[in-house]
This record gives C-alpha cells, sequence and structure tokens, in this order.
C-alpha cells in the first residue's frame, strides 16, 4: 500500500467516519426517532432468534468493551499498573476469541435465520440485512487476526493500534505511519470498522441509543395493579338521590 492511500485510509477517512457517526446520529435522533426500529419478525423462529441474538449482543458488548479500553487507555497507564504489553496481549487473544466465537456463532443463527426463511426474507430491508452481513464479514476478519496476533505475544504490534487510534483521536498529525506496515488482515479490519461507523446512522445499529442504560439511575415510585377487592358505590338509578347513602347499602328501586 502506497504511502499517500496508507495516510487517505488511516489519516483522513477515520474522521470522516467519526464525524458522520456523531452528526448523523444526532440528526435521526432529532429528527426520524420512530425509524430507530427493523421490521419486527420475532414470531417467526423465535428460538433461533433469541438463541442468536444473544450470543450476539453478548459477544459483541465484550469485543467493543475490549477495543474500547485496549485502544484508547493511555500506555502511560498500563505501564502504571504493571501490566506488560505482552500480558495484554495475551488476555486480548483469550477473551477476545472466546467473546468472537460466541458472537459468530449467535450472528450466523442470525444470518442462517434472515436469509434462509423465506417470510423473514420478505420482510426484511435492503440495510438490515446489508448490516447484518457486514458485521458478519467483520467478525470473520477480526478473528482471522488472532493466529497473527499469537506472532507477536510481545504486544509490540498492538501498541502500534493503540498509538494509531489514540493519534486520531487528539488530532495528532501523521497518526496513520504509525499503521502502516501492518499485515494486510489488520488494515481490512481496521477500514471495514470505520466503515460500520460511517453506515451507523443510516441502520439499525441507532438502537444501541435506545438502551434503557437510564434504568439502573433511575429513582421513584411505580403504580401497579393491586390484588386486593376495591368496593365501589352501587350506580344511582336515575329519579333517586344519592344523598346521605352509604357504601355497600343497597339502592332503593323507584316506585313503577
Amino acid at each position: 500500500m502506497s504511502t499517500t492511500l496508507n495516510h487517505i485510509l488511516f489519516g483522513w477517512y477515520p474522521y470522516l467516519c467519526l464525524t458522520t457517526f456523531l452528526v448523523g446520529s444526532l440528526i435521526r435522533f432529532d429528527r426520524e426517532q420512530y425509524t430507530w426500529k427493523a421490521s419486527s419478525s420475532q414470531l417467526l423462529r423465535r428460538k433461533q432468534l433469541m438463541l442468536g441474538s444473544v450470543l450476539f449482543h453478548v459477544g459483541i458488548l465484550v469485543i467493543f468493551a475490549g477495543h474500547l479500553v485496549g485502544l484508547l487507555t493511555p500506555i502511560a497507564v498500563f505501564d502504571a499498573l504493571g501490566i506488560g504489553h505482552g500480558f495484554k496481549q495475551g488476555m486480548a487473544i483469550v477473551v477476545g476469541g472466546i467473546a468472537g466465537i460466541a458472537c459468530f456463532l449467535g450472528l450466523t443463527l442470525l444470518v442462517h435465520r434472515r436469509l434462509f426463511d423465506a417470510r423473514i426474507r420478505a420482510t426484511s430491508s435492503f440495510s438490515d440485512t446489508a448490516i447484518l452481513l457486514i458485521l458478519y464479514v467483520q467478525l470473520i476478519l477480526g478473528l482471522s487476526t488472532i493466529p497473527l496476533s499469537l506472532g507477536h505475544l510481545d504486544g509490540e504490534e498492538m501498541v502500534k493500534f493503540m498509538n494509531w487510534a489514540q493519534g486520531v483521536l487528539f488530532l495528532q498529525p501523521g497518526a496513520s505511519a504509525y499503521v502502516a506496515d501492518v499485515h494486510p488482515i489488520f488494515k481490512a479490519h481496521l477500514v471495514l470498522g470505520m466503515t460500520i461507523f460511517l453506515l451507523f446512522p443510516f441502520t439499525r445499529l441507532v438502537h444501541v441509543w435506545s438502551a434503557p442504560v437510564w434504568y439502573l439511575g433511575r429513582k421513584g415510585y411505580q403504580i401497579v395493579r393491586t390484588k386486593k377487592p376495591v368496593v365501589r358505590p352501587a350506580p344511582v338509578p336515575v329519579g333517586v338521590p344519592a344523598r346521605g347513602r352509604q357504601l355497600g347499602q343497597p339502592v332503593p328501586q323507584p316506585a313503577e
């Protein structure tokens, strides 16, 4: 890969993706909140949906948290805690590998369900299917980096990605140079990952912002229905005054 192309993909492209991700999400939140969903198909192949969804979401959350902490935590913090690059690399391989396999199994179930069930396929939009396949390819690329990472157990390869990510985040000129000589599979994984951020506001992925995290800190009471019998006054017939009548007393009927 030429220096110019490397600079475009890893120096300029990240800012395009991040800007679109942030601005697009805000605009869609402001104008199109009711479109933050996909067509419902939960009544079809429900067991496969539940198993695949649980495996996928648990795996992807662990992977995302690992990438977030691993890439954006300053190296000085790891050094201060006495966490070596080799140990961090090993943990990333083990934890990321387990989470990646769980996510792969879940995503395989979801992709199979959406593509090979005629009724579900008929109710699926192009963007719903496309983003699922893009995530599938991205996950396969991520799992493909594990054998490569096993050849760099000293952790120095990971340090390159940390320096690149933090360089982009803090607007450091020339951050693309950190990943200029990494393996093409790593580069493909990074480019597709940034592309997912670019597509984020235009797909069902925006439902991430609707996660009910605020429930964890909610205060107050919830009104619930009681099982105790409620005694209500009998209806008063037309022409019979209700004044002075006690609750539960029979209501006099008007003379015919």
